[in-house]
């Protein structure tokens, strides 16, 4: 008996546990077995052409009657989402995709398991190979397409064996996870979230002075925004000083053509600013010792402010025009004009780009061969100074810039090493956020950097951006999560939408920080997310969609809400958004409002949308039942395995629900579910340790909690005491909802670090 391959291709079709997903496979498509790459049963494909290119396209096969979950680049730094059920529906510049095929229906896969109701999750994941990246793409055939590109006409190919990785399973989640795992083996290039080390800012608030100063920021301002935020009681603990604060200039005979373009009254192209030195400007020189740089407002911050992580930004390629060429300081690093070739994909999704700054301008690009020395002179330099991290910025451009370099790939690998390198040996915190860099070259590419941007920019003035950004951040955190922690970008505390997006970061499992203007907070808000040691509750995960809204379009349908789930130690978080009524527009090529109901979307929660809550449960036994705890209404929900409660929420509106598994004590009579701190966000996350007594005839609960604030846990029968340390505390009990809260009065002292809670029943 000859055991088949759970994916391979076989009589023109593309099979994945014995059903077809893709039907008319090329001759010239070729799989090879995964195996090398690890125990998880994938393949790899590839194809092969008549003659050496630069760049080609093959299709792998025609794709109906499926439900796809693709993420897409709409821009060249960034990707989003888009849903579909056939080939055509796909993007071009697809990056990643998941492929839904069932046979029965919802339904019976929600009350069985997936995989005995046919439910099989294929995920495609392209790759890079050699010098050559890959990306798919539908078209109106429903094929879908392979493209590959090296962004250097000199660098062709003509044969392809591990272009794109391909595996199966019944869990989504864990699919990914296995098939992003057999890929790094693959590679070797990158290395998993979960191998690499998390800088310290991720448990800590913080604050960006982009959307504050923008490029406008100075060291007074830094200092204004720091101490604004210190006087509500939600200390911020790292600052990212954004763009603005290095030493830049514009090309001489451009600067001529802007003052001849004003004087005629014409438009013109603005400036591209370029670096001139690695040191700050002038205003962040200290003023009566100008030699004092940057370490001035480091200082500051630190000793002052009690700060204690300062990262500042800076791009890939020292500054958005690069560095400039002819600069005597600069000489050494060899820097020299470059111009941007973008891939026929950006381009039709961006079409902007053609009369972009960089695209007509160039960029002094450092030649590879001293990039590094480039990064550690300008990390040293600023490690020297008290700067513990950078955000470094505008990845992406690298792809664009390999013409006459051996191509897009090649240079990011070359730049991406002595970034590493550099960061390894300046930052030992491993303080470094990549931005703008979601293409497969820096992704697949960087070792060391372990928090990544996890979609478009926060736009506070945009109002079509907002329910756009909250669905992007938790789709692209679906592929990006395995790979670096998604960082879901900053906000604004005082907007109209300022609670929707502070509670989604707060579930984001990453870092939570504000770009607010100094005097402009919502402290009332800020609280519900900081303690008052500025520490977070931050999520054990990276934030993503549950399972059953992995498929459905929240943005675009009409009828679906986004659920993001999340784990704490003890608890799971869910949040539930109405993100409907805009999305990036395929035809328009940019991000617009459609037409959508006015009133509420009605959609459901249950216990199993937080995927791994059973890892909660402290008992084998435990039979699905949970109890909720919603942070906006305040009520306690009672539900069984498979129970599903309505939830109504109009667009821009928002519910967040702490789920922890209900523990049975005293011989099944009371039921048992602690929440944490019920008046944050993800008040869940402050539980650090839990135990059950039920030894004793009426049995007790012991928790370690960190923070201070109310208290509270669902308890069916109200209890005979309660106890912070070894005194005994007035509790509050409400018999109709079975809530039990206590106040802790004040933070833990640091030798303690927790409160010890002990609930007799």
């Amino acid at each position: 008996m000859t055991i088949k391959p759970a994916v391979r291709i076989a009589e023109k079709k593309l099979v994945v546990k014995e059903r077809t997903i893709l039907t008319n496979v090329p001759d010239n498509v070729i799989a090879t077995s995964g195996a090398a790459a690890g125990p998880v049963e994938g393949v790899f494909l590839g194809a092969v052409f008549d003659g050496d290119a630069s760049n080609h396209v093959v299709s792998l096969g025609t794709l109906r009657d499926v439900r796809f979950l693709s993420c897409f680049r709409f821009k060249l730094w960034w990707m989003a989402q888009k849903m579909g059920d056939k080939g055509r529906d796909i993007p071009l510049e697809t990056q990643f995709l998941l492929v839904e095929s069932k046979e029965g229906s919802q339904l019976e896969s929600d009350l069985a398991g997936d995989e005995e109701n046919g439910i099989i999750y294929t995920v495609f994941l392209p790759l890079i190979e050699g010098p050559f990246k890959a990306c798919l793409q539908g078209n109106d055939r429903d094929e879908l397409q392979l493209c590959l590109e090296s962004g250097d006409p000199q660098t062709v190919g003509s044969s392809f064996t591990h272009a794109v990785y391909i595996s199966a399973g019944s869990d989504p989640f864990g699919t990914i996870y296995e098939a992003i795992k057999a890929v790094k083996l693959h590679l070797g290039n990158f290395r998993l979230r979960n191998e690499k080390k998390l800088p310290g800012i991720v448990d800590y608030f913080g604050w960006c002075t982009w959307d504050a100063f923008y490029q406008e920021v100075t060291q007074e301002g830094v200092e204004a925004g720091l101490e604004s935020l210190q006087s509500g009681g939600t200390p911020p603990k790292f600052v990212i000083i954004d763009d603005g604060w290095q030493s830049v200039g514009s090309d001489e005979h451009k600067k001529q053509q802007e003052q001849e373009n004003q004087e005629n009254q014409e438009p013109g192209q603005p400036q591209l600013l370029r670096l001139t030195g690695i040191k700050e400007n002038e205003k962040f020189q200290k003023k009566e010792d100008p030699s004092v740089g940057i370490k001035n407002i480091a200082t500051i911050a630190k000793e002052k402010h009690g700060l204690k992580y300062v990262y500042v930004w800076h791009a890939i390629t020292g500054y958005w025009g690069g560095v400039k060429p002819g600069v005597k300081e600069m000489e050494e690093y060899e820097s020299a004009m470059q111009y941007p070739k973008l891939s026929k994909g950006v381009l039709e999704n961006e079409p902007g780009w053609k009369t972009d700054a960089i695209a007509l301008q160039g960029l002094g690009l450092v030649n590879p061969r001293n990039v590094y020395k480039f990064y550690n002179e300008l990390h040293s330099y600023l490690a020297s100074a008290g700067i513990d991290g950078v955000k470094v910025d505008v990845q992406c451009i690298l792809e664009t810039l390999g013409g006459g370099l051996g191509g897009g790939v090649e240079l990011t690998r070359q730049y991406h090493q002595a970034l590493d390198a550099s960061v390894a040996r300046n930052f030992p915190d491993n303080g470094c956020i990549a931005c703008m860099s979601h293409n497969l070259e820096s992704l697949y590419c960087s070792k060391q950097t372990a928090i990544v941007r996890a979609s478009d920019d926060f736009y506070p003035r945009d109002p079509v951006s907002h329910t756009i950004h909250i669905a992007s951040v938790a789709y692209n955190s679906v592929f990006l999560g395995e790979i670096m922690l998604p960082d879901w970008d900053m906000f604004h505390s005082l907007h109209p939408a300022a609670e929707y997006h502070g509670s989604a970061r707060a579930l984001s499992g990453g870092p939570v920080y504000v770009s607010d203007k100094p005097g402009k907070h919502n402290f009332e808000l800020l609280r519900k997310l900081v303690l008052p040691d500025g520490t977070i509750l931050r999520a054990l995960l990276p934030g993503r969609p549950t399972k059953d809204c992995l498929f459905s379009d929240p943005a675009r349908d009409g009828v679906s809400l986004l659920k993001i789930w999340n784990m704490n130690k003890h608890t799971g978080v869910l949040g539930v958004y109405n993100c409907q009524g805009a999305a990036w527009n395929s035809v328009e090529r940019k991000n617009t409002f459609h037409q959508t109901k006015s009133e509420a979307i009605t959609g459901h929660v249950r216990g199993k949308d937080v995927h791994n809550i059973s890892d909660t449960a402290q008992d084998s036994n435990w039979n699905g039942e949970v109890a909720l705890f919603s942070h906006i209404n305040r009520e306690i929900t009672v539900l069984p395995l498979n129970v599903a409660m309505p939830i109504s929420l109009k667009v821009l509106e928002h519910e967040v629900f702490t789920v922890t598994p209900i523990k049975a004590l005293n011989q099944g009579l009371i039921k048992f579910a602690p929440f944490g701190l019920v008046d944050m966000i993800n008040g869940g996350g402050a539980i650090e340790g839990l135990q059950y007594d039920d030894v004793t005839p009426s049995g007790a609960v012991s928790l370690e909690v960190k923070g201070c604030g109310r208290f509270g846990a669902y308890l069916s029968a109200k209890p005979s005491k309660c106890s912070v340390g070894s005194a005994s505390v007035d509790f509050e009990y409400n018999s109709a909802s079975g809530l039990v809260t206590l106040e802790l009065l004040e933070m833990p002292s640091e030798e303690q670090r927790v409160h010890k809670i002990e609930i007799e029943l």
